[in-house]
């Protein structure tokens, strides 16, 4: 066996082993963190709901195609793949429609085209904005997001030009 195998348990081991010789009853502390867990999924399911609807919706009415479509002009004058329009405007919603999207740009363009490559690295670079706002915000229950979010697609449509200028640089001959 790899030691990758053995960390989580020898973790687990470690806690309990711990938690026994600190004289604390690990069973119950168990259990409270699991109602606590609980507590928050019931303070962020309704968001999560709302947000899975909303991406869904989004994809199946046609208005990510026509959007990337209307971005797509815009992106080639940049020297940016057009066929990674959509995964511009899904990545900050959904990661596994970020994920499904990038999957059919690598399907249609292939893994190792210029598309294929900008859509990796834009997946293992950018985050799911309003998913990690949503989760993160409902559990510690803030309302008011203030200047998150404006401040995150920023910086979302900062990595997305910078994925393709590193992409350009680093793994075109």
């Amino acid at each position: 066996m790899k030691l990758s195998e053995w960390i989580v348990p020898a973790l687990l081991c470690f806690a309990g082993t711990y938690g026994l010789y600190r004289r604390v009853d690990v069973y119950a502390a168990l259990t409270k963190g699991a109602e606590e867990g609980l507590g928050v999924l019931l303070r962020i399911l309704p968001s999560l709901v709302g947000l899975m609807t909303a991406v869904y919706m989004f994809r199946a009415s046609g208005a990510m195609d026509a959007l990337a479509q209307l971005l797509s002009p815009l992106l080639s004058a940049a020297g940016i793949p057009s066929e990674t329009a959509p995964l511009l405007l899904v990545r900050p919603i959904s990661g596994s429609g970020a994920l499904a999207v990038g999957t059919e740009i690598m399907e249609r363009s292939g893994v190792d085209s210029y598309a294929g490559r900008v859509a990796a690295v834009m997946l293992g670079s950018s985050e799911t904005t309003f998913y990690t706002v949503a989760v993160y915000y409902g559990a510690a229950g803030i309302t008011k997001t203030r200047y998150t979010i404006p401040a995150a697609l920023v910086a979302d449509l900062v990595m997305f030009f910078l994925s393709a200028f590193a992409v350009r640089v680093f793994f075109t001959s």
